[in-house]
């Protein structure tokens, strides 16, 4: 695995949550979604009463997630894009379990999931910095 794609990974191991970018009707389209990293590519989950997973599967997204919410003053902003290839798929027991427990429900609705996978085809990470860098070698520190 590239030192990009081991420093993005790193990264998307800190947010439980991210976004799948694609289209649903020629329009652009944003999805919420649960992820992990399993064997390098980007498993997520979704709720199936949203209906996101149909306009994914299939296609290929750009799913990003970043720090801008939880970062502590003084520390770098970062974000993180994967684009690839998203297909459903069915998660081994153990990939489940790293999910973490599933929400009750969503908009009202109970929770179930749906499960799918990217295969990245580009790993892209960026920084904001003030006082320090983004460094490969650790993640993210100061210089």
């Amino acid at each position: 695995m590239p030192s990009d794609a081991r420093l993005a990974v790193g990264l998307l191991g800190r947010t439980a949550y991210g976004r799948a970018a694609t289209s649903l009707r020629a329009l652009p389209f944003l999805a919420f979604a649960r992820h992990i990293v399993a064997d390098g590519r980007v498993l997520l989950r979704m709720p199936r009463s949203c209906g996101y997973h149909r306009a994914c599967a299939g296609s290929v997204v750009a799913y990003g997630c970043d720090n801008s919410g939880s970062a502590r003053p003084g520390e770098d902003l970062w974000t993180v894009q994967v684009v690839g290839r998203c297909e459903t798929y069915q998660p081994t027991p153990a990939e489940i379990a790293r999910f973490g427990p599933a929400p009750d429900r969503v908009d009202g609705v109970p929770f179930e999931a749906v499960y799918l996978r990217i295969e990245p085809q580009l790993w892209l990470v960026h920084a904001v910095t003030e006082n320090g860098a983004l460094t490969k070698a650790d993640g993210l520190g100061r210089s």
